[in-house]
């Protein structure tokens, strides 16, 4: 199950989820939160999360990242041994590199897919292609903010020295289509928040 629905740890305990030649997954949908680092996409997640708390068939991914966990985001940390067995093991619906490190959704993603539901995602605009090569069903929220904004709130992080941070915001992709939903995150918490949970009560 994805957070908020009891999370697991590790690779999970789903099945091991299909190469996508054998079928898109389905029938729900999977929603990726794309854009630069230090948007706020995993506040606003976690905004629209608590918002939706009732809504059982509204599913939140819980990330593998092989980075230490810490404040900014509730993800099951991996070595790159570990994620590279798993990966090898097609546990893993969608995986990316971004930034040095190893990103994939878990094995619960495929099954909530399976059921039906709603899975809202952290996701990357590089892995938008093969989201939708692997999904049955994709739509994609992009949040941005100004690079001065976002400068900031990757410095106020405290992992990256200011050349390292220059150096993410340059190398950040473009959408190679226009998003479903566009998030202008400036303004307040729940502003930015409520229109991201809005999007998600109306699929």
């Amino acid at each position: 199950m994805s957070e908020g629905r009891g999370a697991g740890t590790g690779a999970g305990t789903g099945a091991d989820c299909p190469p996508a030649e054998a079928g898109l997954l389905g029938p729900g949908l999977l929603v990726l939160v794309v854009g630069p680092s230090g948007a706020g996409k995993d506040t606003l997640i976690a905004y629209a999360r608590a918002a939706l708390a009732a809504r059982a068939d509204i599913a939140f991914a819980r990330r593998r990242i092989t980075r230490a966990v810490d404040a900014t985001e509730n993800h099951v940390a991996l070595d790159e041994a570990e994620f590279a067995r798993d990966l090898a093991l097609g546990r893993y619906p969608l995986h990316w590199r971004a930034n040095g490190l190893s990103y994939a959704l878990g094995p619960e993603v495929a099954d909530d897919i399976a059921a039906s539901r709603t899975v809202v995602a952290n996701g990357s605009r590089a892995a938008i292609k093969e989201a939708r090569a692997r999904f049955a069903k994709v739509k994609v929220v992009h949040v941005t903010a100004p690079a001065e904004v976002l400068a900031e709130r990757i410095a106020a992080r405290g992992r990256e020295t200011t050349a390292e941070v220059t150096a993410r915001l340059a190398r950040e992709p473009a959408l190679d289509a226009p998003p479903d939903l566009r998030i202008y995150n400036v303004d307040a918490v729940d502003a930015a928040g409520e229109r991201l949970a809005a999007f998600l009560r109306g699929l």
